[in-house]
């Protein structure tokens, strides 16, 4: 009996990584359309529909725990909302879900790269509960000391025990971070510890995962972003390898209490990745716009070709998939 449940657990987990690569396709699928036509809101707002049409296929009792906002401030996939094919009758696994459905809006409005359509599942109580503000980060790659690197630790001190953790020297490290005027001092600090960087113009999920892929030639990831990114992020290294730790950035009293509401009782507690990702956690993302992960939604006559990573905590294998979508034999369905 317990062979049997664990054979049905493990089809169960298989059957949803797949499904999860069909939800991100459908949001990429329908925000290509406005690649570079300058409206992000209207391309944010077609991929938010087409996943969570997308959603109501897959068999699963989901919660929404991120999101695009509170219920008041988004009309889809907000904060609280159920999803899945179960969503109102029950039954099935009960999961957290954590979504972007367009991680990279302003990218896609200007035809920029590495804008991702992405989402990540876990076992209902496995994802922390964010708030909507910034969250300052630190991420590194498989294969290294645990605490090699901490965000207490100046960016020199924290060059200078990944250089020595790699064998290499300080100016053979690639710093990523977001190409934001709050990030002035960090970056002039890693310049001057002689590092090299890469900034990014969005789309910061990318570029903490782009830690743990030798392709991507990142060696750390450091800067403030968004706290419901930084919960995708950590996600995504649970399964691929990694290090990654997070603290909550408040601007006032106000984003305290509310975070409070949210379970968060210490506001200047630093997570580590598995405070932000517990349990058996899967992750999916779909390329828009191609970047160093993945490439982007290729439109044709009748169709369209997407490029897709899909990955499970449990068994960490990482896969990559190509869709080759015909939409004179199969419309579709979630893009309006």
């Amino acid at each position: 009996m317990p062979e049997s449940a664990d054979l049905s657990s493990l089809l169960v987990d298989r059957n949803l990584a797949l499904e999860l690569v069909r939800v991100t396709e459908a949001a990429a699928l329908a925000a290509s359309r406005w690649i570079g036509r300058g409206d992000k809101n209207a391309a944010d707002g077609a991929a938010v529909e087409a996943m969570r049409r997308a959603f109501d296929t897959v068999a699963i009792t989901g919660t929404v725990v991120i999101g695009e906002g509170e219920m008041d401030e988004a009309p889809m996939l907000y904060i609280g909302e159920k999803v899945g094919l179960y969503a109102k009758a029950g039954g099935g696994p009960e999961v957290d879900i954590a979504v972007d459905p367009l991680e990279g809006t302003s990218i896609t409005a200007k035809g920029g790269p590495n804008a991702i359509a992405t989402v990540a599942l876990a076992e209902k109580g496995g994802f922390l509960h964010a708030p909507d503000i910034y969250m300052d980060k630190i991420a590194v790659g498989p294969g290294l000391p645990e605490g090699v690197v901490h965000l207490d630790a100046s960016p020199a001190e924290n060059l200078r025990e990944l250089a020595k953790a790699k064998g290499c020297e300080i100016s053979d490290l690639m710093v990523c971070t977001l190409d934001r005027d709050r990030h002035k001092e960090l970056i002039k600090a890693c310049r001057a510890a002689g590092a090299r960087i890469t900034l990014l113009g969005d789309g910061d999920v990318a570029g903490v995962i782009n830690v743990s892929q030798p392709e991507a030639g990142i060696d750390i990831y450091m800067g403030s972003g968004g706290a419901p990114e930084g919960v995708l992020a950590a996600a995504a290294l649970r399964c691929i390898g990694g290090q990654m730790q997070g603290r909550l950035m408040f601007e006032d009293e106000d984003q305290v209490a509310r975070a409070k509401s949210m379970g968060i009782d210490d506001p200047q507690r630093i997570y580590s990745i598995e405070q932000m990702a517990r349990g058996n956690v899967m992750f999916a993302a779909t390329g828009v716009t191609s970047g160093a992960m993945l490439r982007g939604v290729r439109r044709t006559p009748g169709g369209a070709y997407t490029h897709s990573i899909v990955m499970r905590s449990k068994s960490g294998t990482v896969r990559y998939v190509e869709g080759h979508h015909n939409f004179a034999r199969k419309p579709s369905a979630f893009v309006a």
